[in-house]
């Protein structure tokens, strides 16, 4: 659709989703992803295992005839395992040109967070800081983990999925 200038909206509709995240929980922890990357968010289904794939990716779904991985987002944190339950989402996002379905605990809610409330994760070490936080998103007196979307997968990752 063109405005009164004759431009196209699309500017504006990415607008919308500025300083937007759906935030989800794994355990005690609340995190965020910029709601540009997610596509749809679904209830737990059967997973068909595939082998010789890292563990946190659980395996394979079939979403309305498209395959899609999943991958358990506790596992690939180094979360101890936990059992699935009827809170247990799926949120699908797209990484890198590839569809991925992140295995969470519950999802909570879309917050805006404006950019001046999200500062830069602390580094105490160099080999400790934490490669898939992007920033901390200050809420009110709460912090919410911001995922960097296009870190959860390395290259090799996302080329042995296509592959799948």
């Amino acid at each position: 659709m063109l405005d009164v200038n004759g431009q196209s909206d699309i500017y504006e509709q990415e607008d919308t989703q500025k300083g937007k995240f759906l935030t989800f929980i794994l355990g005690k922890e609340v995190y965020g992803l910029e709601i540009k990357y997610v596509t749809e968010i679904i209830g737990i289904q059967e997973i068909t295992e595939v082998p010789e794939l890292p563990e946190y990716i659980r395996g394979i779904i079939n979403l309305r005839g498209k395959i899609i991985p999943v991958m358990d987002v506790r596992l690939r944190f180094k979360k101890p395992n936990r059992e699935y339950n009827d809170r247990t989402c799926i949120i699908v996002v797209e990484v890198k040109d590839v569809s991925v379905g992140l295995i969470v605990d519950a999802v909570a809610e879309v917050i805006a967070i404006q950019e001046q409330d999200i500062v830069p994760p602390p580094e105490w070490n160099k080999l400790l800081s934490n490669k898939f936080i992007k920033g901390i998103g200050k809420v009110g007196i709460e912090v919410k983990l911001l995922l960097d979307c296009s870190k959860l997968l390395s290259d090799e990752e996302v080329e042995i999925i296509e592959n799948i």
